[in-house]
């Protein structure tokens, strides 16, 4: 063989060809058939197999068999269905495949059933887009089951169908293309009328059934399983006496639950049942019930949105979210409490016409906002820790108190214009003594201040007006302007350039150095805007104003670093 194989002629090569399938012939083998072969040896990556007629020992691997869930069952002298793809490859070796092998055996016996219009058992095994996978029990093969396919009543949880075998009819075979398509409601839609007539016909209004299971929920009402034979629909206004507004709201699927028959049509092949019907009305003695009165509920329910509470059997109703805390944001009634909890309530809104009962956990406590207006009313000084910062605010928790003090960047310092820049000097966990400004005890806000805990510097300027003549000491000047400070201020107020002089030529900011003391007039004084305007310009148009009204008389103001009007008419004086 060895000699063959290194010869490269065509004719060597059509020999080979020949060689071999005579070999097949003789040994009843072909490639694209499916044979059996003998487990001989098992390692750790490959299973061996003997196959009567072959040249070489084909081998299986591991993971393959593994995949399949073939390998617990394999051991020596098992035998395997495979796949005959080569008989001798290149390398003298030959291929095989239990998965392909798998496949194929798993079609034929779906074209067996598809031509026969047979059913099949499968299960569904996830959701996709249009609808379901559906894996074939015998084989293992995918098929597709479209949404319209999966029920003849629109179905909006299926999970009660997931991963349990039973029937589908095969509506789509595409061998080309290894696709099938299958029906769960042909099956269902199959169902005789004749025989869903003799069970129908078991029923009468007044029954009583026990046990039907929640099969699925619509938007209309819940889906019950009578004895694994009938699929009853009871409405949302047969389900409870309070207002349901989804079945999810009061079911789980698979809960049993006593359902009483309220009408029976043999030629829709129906029957309608309720639930609320089977115990008296709660409301036709609501009138125990008073408003503002607290109650102990019992917990049926959770959801995201609250819990639904039981006043009494039967008188179900909601405890929102928003009535859970007085202080939580966003508080979770699963994290609160659990299915079974006695909870106290009270009572907030009774509407007879309606059949609504509204309830409030948090107002069984008391708002910490009023307890804490009671202790440290508006204008008080109190303490707490930054809980969080965000762009233009920190949140700070008040000692003694669930609650969150709103800290607005505005409210931190009398000085820094930048409040974003100011906001990046405090760390989460930082202690700060502030000032309540205000409490809001309906709406649950508090807000305080930081800086009002400090004199606020501007309080200065209280007695001032427009006109008043202040000595100030000039910081620092600039292109812009001169730069100043009251005496006895902490205040900071720019002289602009144009406001330093009469005279364009002596308004220089560079005629001023730091440390020198100079008069100037208020121009501006708004202290609602927390705005304060000073001119040195200012002072020397009223000061000439004044010396032409007097003339003569002597002048009151502070020497000018500059020449004026005043200076000439009091020269005029003197001569």
């Amino acid at each position: 063989m060895e000699i063959y194989n290194s010869l490269e002629t065509a004719a060597s090569k059509e020999f080979h060809k020949l060689l071999d399938n005579q070999l097949s012939k003789i040994k009843g083998l072909a490639e694209g058939k499916i044979i059996e072969g003998k487990v001989t040896k098992i390692s750790e990556k490959f299973i061996f197999l003997f196959i009567e007629g072959l040249k070489s020992e084909p081998i299986v691997d591991v993971n393959e068999l593994k995949s399949l869930g073939m390998l617990e069952k394999i051991k020596i002298g098992s035998k395997i269905p495979v796949l005959l793809e080569r008989i001798e490859d290149k390398n003298g070796e030959c291929i095989v495949s239990a998965s392909k092998a798998l496949k194929i055996k798993g079609w034929d016996k779906l074209v067996e059933a598809y031509e026969k219009n047979e059913p099949i058992i499968g299960k569904i095994t996830s959701r996709v887009k249009g609808g379901v996978i559906v894996e074939h029990i015998d084989t293992g093969s995918l098929m597709f089951c479209p949404g319209s396919q999966i029920s003849d009543k629109p179905l909006k949880d299926i999970s009660h169908l997931m991963n349990e075998p039973q029937k589908f009819a095969l509506i789509k075979l595409d061998k080309t293309r290894g696709n099938a398509c299958v029906s769960r409601r042909q099956i269902i839609s199959s169902f005789k009328k004749e025989d869903k007539a003799k069970i129908i016909e078991k029923y009468k209004v007044g029954d009583v059934i026990k046990n039907a299971v929640v099969k699925a929920y619509s938007n209309f009402g819940c889906f019950f399983d009578v004895n694994s034979e009938l699929d009853v629909l009871v409405h949302l206004q047969e389900i409870s006496y309070s207002r349901v507004s989804h079945p999810e709201e009061i079911f789980n699927i698979g809960e049993k639950h006593d359902l009483l028959v309220i009408s029976v049509d043999k030629e829709k092949q129906q029957i309608g049942c309720s639930i609320k019907q089977l115990s008296p009305d709660p409301f036709e003695h609501i009138s125990n019930y008073k408003l503002n009165e607290t109650y102990k509920v019992k917990v049926v329910k959770l959801m995201d949105f609250g819990a639904f509470c039981e006043l009494e059997p039967g008188l179900t109703t909601l405890l929102h979210s928003s009535e859970l805390s007085w202080t939580k944001k966003n508080p979770s009634a699963k994290k609160m409490f659990k299915v079974g909890d006695e909870i106290n309530c009270i009572i907030t809104e009774i509407d007879k016409e309606k059949r609504r009962v509204a309830i409030s956990h948090k107002m069984t406590l008391e708002n910490p906002y009023v307890s804490l207006e009671k202790v440290s009313p508006v204008g008080s000084i109190v303490e707490g820790t930054i809980s969080s910062i965000n762009d233009y605010a920190i949140y700070l928790k008040i000692d003694n108190f669930d609650i969150d003090g709103f800290l607005h960047s505005n409210d931190l310092t009398y000085s820094s214009k930048d409040t974003e820049l100011e906001l990046k000097n405090y760390k989460k966990g930082e202690r700060l003594k502030v000032k309540i400004l205000e409490i809001k005890t309906d709406q649950q806000k508090l807000r305080v201040g930081l800086k009002q805990t400090k004199e606020d510097p501007l309080n200065w300027f209280k007695d001032k007006k427009i006109n008043d003549t202040i000595t100030v000491k000039v910081i620092h000047s600039d292109s812009k302007g001169l730069l100043v400070q009251p005496e006895g201020s902490k205040v900071e107020i720019q002289i602009k350039k144009s406001q330093i002089a009469i005279n364009t030529a002596d308004a220089r900011p560079s005629r001023f150095v730091g440390g020198e003391r100079i008069d100037a007039a208020i121009s501006e004084i708004d202290l609602d805007k927390r705005k304060i305007s000073l001119s040195i310009k200012l002072l020397e148009e009223l000061q000439n104003k004044e010396a032409v009204s007097k003339f003569s008389s002597p002048l009151s103001g502070k020497n000018l670093p500059f020449s004026s009007l005043s200076d000439k008419l009091e020269k005029k004086k003197k001569k």
